[in-house]
């Protein structure tokens, strides 16, 4: 293995794995293969609207995960696009699936994605005006082709997803490192293929734990160094950052119940008040996940599942389009007044759809409650207590998601671990009326460890009167061995009301396995340790260092 740390021996017993081959090419698509710069051929599916002469407007999405697959459903968006006047044009990425080429995320994005644009406005069916859309690593592509300044790229529409935020050292944030992380990059960046497995979480050291993937599938992922045992950057803009190219119209699309959420909302702030970019920028907030289930359809039920069920995806296909297409109305095929755009379109969760003119809306305000030994309370303790939960890396906390990108599918019941005594919980009143969160949510704690230094997680909870409980937000940090100190922890956002007779509850500890990498609660790397120790937390409320909960609501 490269990079530091002791040798890593890999078991001779493989793990099952499961490769998915590219699916056929549908018969209402025309498969080209689009030459780049460099000679690598990229395969590039054409859908064109029937019985119309052109030419078109053109809708491009650009993606790793089999333009041809399932899961990717591109032929029924398709079908929705062509039939409002759009072609639309759907590219395996360099070095996955039909496509030539290294498989290699995000370094050869700005220049392929130039080169297809460029290669668009050349056919017969084209206007020459481009708009992209799409989610998560198709996202990180419009951005990549932001920054090459191609002109003919009139607007994008990433969801779920940021311009710097996807990479593999962006998704380590504080310290904290997702696991789930290194799972998708060796899935899906091995090469061509996509990988199905399922690794042994009790397996230790965790580096072995990836070499006995890799030795599985049988080929080693160029990204397994690059993430073990230290995450090293990814050089994604060769051309300049894209907030740095010309601005372009942009409806940013986030997902309240999304883990790449942070990501959205920082390219929506960092471009709110940016010169020339400021006037282009366009929000839009559903309560969604990754997978864009919906908070309205809990518990989802198969009829509307709609990754495995043709009925339930027509049925979403116009949630997750129409505010793309109106989009593209106004700045790519330029039939509608920009001024019917709402600058902020949200979905608050159990109420419906808002709109606004900023985003946090105009009108909101913070409230703190306070953590004490038995509830949050909205008045400060006069007294101070001092609270304290172990971390034991042989007996880590469950994560009950089982895959964090589909949380509103799977609706989790974090009250499942909430008896744990490596588990905190404090918890408000019951609402007597609806309270409604609109904007950042924080929490300070004054917490500390007697290791060398330790993870803590932070989980806001919706907790309903028979005691369910709902995971909203969420934030981790690594904090430094010590006495407790202040740690400010960012939830991210929401807009979401808490219905009558719920309460708010805040989770507190130390691990959530397989989701994240754990403590080893020694100062080695985590990746490569072996070794392992308990450690105890301390957090402190009251006195002069109160913690406390901040969250925005509106009036």
């Amino acid at each position: 293995m490269a990079g530091s740390g002791s040798p890593v021996s890999v078991p001779a017993m493989p793990l099952p794995v499961d490769r998915a081959e590219p699916a056929p090419v549908p018969e209402s698509a025309t498969q080209h293969l689009v030459e780049t710069r460099d000679g690598v051929r990229l395969a590039t599916d054409v859908y064109l609207p029937a019985d119309a002469p052109g030419p078109f407007p053109v809708a491009l999405t650009r993606l790793p995960y089999d333009k041809n697959g399932r899961y990717t459903f591109m032929e029924q968006i398709a079908a929705y696009l062509t039939a409002r006047g759009y072609a639309v044009v759907v590219q395996d990425v360099r070095g996955k699936f039909r496509s030539e080429g290294e498989t290699l995320p995000f370094v050869h994005e700005a220049a392929d994605g130039y080169d297809t644009i460029d290669w668009i406005v050349r056919q017969e069916w084209s206007d020459g005006r481009v708009g992209m859309f799409g989610d998560s690593y198709y996202g990180a592509t419009q951005w990549a082709a932001v920054s090459s300044g191609h002109p003919a790229l009139k607007a994008i529409t990433p969801r779920v997803t940021g311009a710097d935020g996807i990479r593999p050292d962006a998704w380590v944030r504080d310290g904290v490192m997702p696991f789930f992380g290194l799972v998708y990059y060796l899935a899906y960046w091995t090469d061509r293929h996509a990988y199905l497995f399922e690794p042994d979480g009790a397996r230790r050291p965790f580096a072995a734990l990836a070499e006995e993937v890799a030795a599985s599938i049988g080929v080693r992922s160029p990204m397994l160094d690059r993430i073990v045992p230290e995450t090293r950057p990814v050089a994604a803009y060769p051309f300049g950052h894209p907030f740095d190219a010309a601005p372009v119209p942009v409806l940013h699309q986030v997902a309240w119940f999304d883990n790449c959420l942070q990501f959205g909302l920082e390219d929506w702030t960092a471009l709110a008040d940016r010169p020339g970019w400021a006037p282009l920028q366009y929000f839009r907030a559903d309560s969604t996940d990754h997978e864009n289930f919906h908070l309205d359809d809990v518990p989802v039920p198969p009829e509307l599942h709609h990754g495995e069920n043709d009925a339930a995806l027509a049925r979403m296909l116009p949630r997750y389009l129409d505010d793309v297409v109106e989009f593209f109305d106004v700045f790519v095929k330029q039939t509608r007044d920009r001024k019917t755009l709402p600058r902020v379109r949200w979905h608050h969760g159990h109420d419906g759809p808002r709109t606004a003119s900023s985003w946090p809306p105009p009108g909101v305000r913070t409230r703190e409650w306070f953590l004490t030994p038995e509830a949050l309370v909205t008045e400060a303790p006069s007294g101070s207590d001092a609270l304290t939960w172990a971390h034991d890396p042989a007996d880590l906390v469950p994560s009950l998601i089982p895959d964090s990108f589909s949380a509103v599918l799977y609706d989790a019941d974090e009250s499942e671990v909430h008896d744990r005594p490596d588990v905190l919980t404090v918890t408000t009143a019951p609402f007597a009326a609806p309270f409604d969160l609109a904007g950042p949510v924080t929490a300070t704690l004054t917490v500390g460890t007697d290791g060398p230094s330790a993870h803590v997680y932070l989980k806001l909870c919706d907790v309903a009167p028979d005691g369910r409980a709902r995971m909203l937000l969420r934030n981790q940090k690594r904090i430094a061995g010590g006495e407790p100190a202040p740690v400010t922890f960012d939830l991210t956002q929401i807009g979401y009301r808490v219905r009558p007779g719920h309460r708010l509850r805040l989770h507190v500890a130390s691990s959530d396995f397989p989701l994240f990498l754990p403590h080893p609660g020694t100062g080695e790397n985590p990746w490569l340790a072996e070794r392992t120790a308990v450690t105890t937390q301390t957090l402190l409320t009251g006195g002069d260092q109160p913690s406390a909960l901040t969250v925005t609501v509106l009036d």
